[in-house]
């Protein structure tokens, strides 16, 4: 089958400049190829350590009982991402559906969940029940929230969080939001949120 290239169909001039940029970002493709290749090579050999065969792929009855290829696949995402454990379920819908789950799994009436970045973004502020008028939100629940405001320059401000940390054995979870939401400071990156 003889394959025909979409630049034949350029002015001369025009397939030239083209070769010119394919030849300049080269290098970049081929690093970006090298990192696909390299992450390929983690799962499968992830794959293979957790012993993934055809029957970890079939569908099951729906209900998740002894579902073994869920519990690998969960198992393999703990292992690529070096965390204790990984939750992997078609049934999440959004971040914040992920971020409520978490926050319900973890916390019970009395603890107090404690925003180190500042109040979060308004679908988590519903969660929490600090803003709507969802019925269920944690505050209903009689779980707790506090949250120490960003200095003004956007960072964390540390002195009062150390401070709030020390006085309060109700904080059961502290919560880091990287993004920034809708408002207008900078997201925070990996080095910040390790801090």
């Amino acid at each position: 089958m003889q394959t025909i290239s979409w630049k034949q169909d350029l002015p001369q001039e025009l397939q030239v400049k083209v070769a010119e940029v394919e030849n300049q970002i080269a290098p970049r493709l081929e690093e970006m190829d090298q990192v696909a290749l390299y992450n390929q090579q983690r799962v499968l050999r992830l794959f293979r350590k957790h012993r993934v065969s055809e029957e970890d792929l079939v569908g099951s009855t729906g209900y998740g009982y002894d579902d073994i290829g869920r519990e690998k696949i969960e198992k393999i995402y703990a292992d690529y991402f070096k965390t204790e454990d990984a939750y992997v379920r078609p049934q999440m819908v959004s971040g914040t559906h992920a971020i409520h789950t978490a926050f319900y799994t973890t916390l019970r009436p009395g603890d107090t969940l404690y925003y180190l970045t500042g109040t979060p973004y308004d679908t988590i502020q519903e969660v929490i029940g600090i803003a709507g008028d969802n019925p269920g939100t944690m505050k209903e629940f009689g779980i707790n929230f506090k949250a120490t405001e960003l200095l003004d320059n956007g960072q964390v401000d540390y002195e009062n969080a150390r401070k709030v940390l020390e006085t309060d054995q109700s904080i059961k979870m502290v919560a880091i939001q990287r993004s920034r939401g809708y408002s207008t400071r900078d997201s925070f990156v990996v080095a910040e949120v390790a801090r």
